[in-house]
């Protein structure tokens, strides 16, 4: 009962935190930090870049769900590293250790380096060079509840320094997710949510960007594939940009036709703006121990594609090697016909080489 409580207790509170910022939600692109939406993982990546269902051993997920940090991931170690165009490097680390009865805690730290750029004054005369960064720290905990209810918070502390403007900033992700005996999971989170300590400019604070998502993952019996469904940014609806209306009717008279055009037109845009909350992925498992992926995000292909040739603009793919010991995991991302993301996830179960290691300390 006290358990019941507790979760529910959580439940309450975090619907309390989002009608609250309810008035205060921003479209797309309009609030800071939206660095923090970007994955590290190529586990992640391979599936369209956000996935917040995937119940396991793989400690990246966590970072997409603190609800899915778990003590199959006891005495882990993950790093990743993402090469973006523009020779923009991004890299993260997460060690997660459960403690039985308290639950499992994992600590992590990323950073996003933009490179170096050329410092110039009015004129264009060059002044010197400056650089462009951002850094997070990460503290998690989740705990399962009833069996099948896990429930899980992560507290991460942001550092963004860009020339001489600096801003910290904290935020807190909050998760659920139902763990079914039939190889299905649903969760629900609540990402990003806080504000600006010390904003880029004095006295201007900024809104964070934060989301809703809810995803399903579920494996058919039999079948060797996994399908994953993720719906983000549900807190606002309309992900489209406005398109400035024409001035000038070229045939007023056919009303008829014109109120035709307007109802297909329409359907359409809330076709393309529902489709824009959805994210598919689909892993397919080849081998007890390898895996292939692929992954598709419409809104990425819809804002990033050149009008004439799409390209790989919004799919990825990707391909994992999951050992006792280690695994390595590979991805791919498209993002523009300019260039695309590239990712790398090494791990570490530290707990079985620490028991290979015993077991040779005794034969001798």
């Amino acid at each position: 009962m006290k358990r019941l409580t507790g979760i529910s207790t959580l439940i309450i509170c975090a619907a309390c935190l989002v009608f609250s910022l309810e008035a205060k939600a921003q479209s797309g692109g309009k609030g800071t930090y939206c660095f923090l939406n970007n994955t590290g993982s190529a586990s992640v990546a391979a599936l369209g870049g956000k996935n917040i269902s995937v119940y396991g051993a793989d400690l990246n997920f966590a970072e997409s769900n603190p609800s899915l940090l778990n003590p199959q991931a006891d005495n882990h170690l993950s790093i990743n590293y993402t090469s973006f165009p523009g020779k923009i490097n991004f890299g993260n680390f997460i060690y997660a250790k459960d403690f039985n009865t308290c639950g499992t805690f994992a600590v992590g730290t990323r950073y996003l380096n933009y490179g170096t750029f050329t410092a110039t004054d009015e004129t264009g005369k060059i002044t010197g060079s400056f650089t462009a960064a951002d850094y997070v720290t990460s503290l998690s905990w989740a705990k399962v509840f009833l069996e099948k209810i896990s429930v899980g918070a992560s507290l991460k502390t942001l550092f963004s320094h860009y020339e001489r403007y600096t801003s910290i900033g904290a935020v807190l992700d909050l998760g659920i997710t139902y763990i079914s005996e039939k190889d299905f999971t649903a969760s629900i989170v609540l990402k990003n949510l806080g504000s600006q300590i010390k904003p880029y400019y004095p006295g201007h604070y900024e809104p964070v960007a934060w989301e809703i998502q809810a995803g399903i993952s579920k494996k058919l019996q039999h079948a060797p594939f996994r399908i994953h469904l993720t719906a983000h940014k549900l807190n606002n609806w309309n992900l489209l940009y406005t398109v400035p209306k024409e001035k000038h009717n070229l045939d007023p008279e056919n009303k008829a036709s014109d109120a035709s055009q307007n109802f297909g037109n329409k359907f359409l845009r809330f076709l393309d703006n529902s489709s824009r909350h959805l994210i598919v992925g689909v892993d397919f498992f080849l081998l007890k121990s390898f895996y292939i992926a692929g992954g598709y995000n419409h809104q990425r292909r819809m804002e990033l594609k050149i009008a004439e040739k799409g390209g790989f603009a919004g799919f990825s793919v990707g391909a994992g090697l999951t050992l006792q010991r280690f695994g390595i995991h590979f991805a791919h991302s498209g993002y523009h016909l300019a260039g695309s993301a590239n990712y790398i996830s090494f791990y570490l179960n530290i707990n079985n080489l620490r028991t290979k290691k015993t077991v040779e300390t005794k034969k001798i």
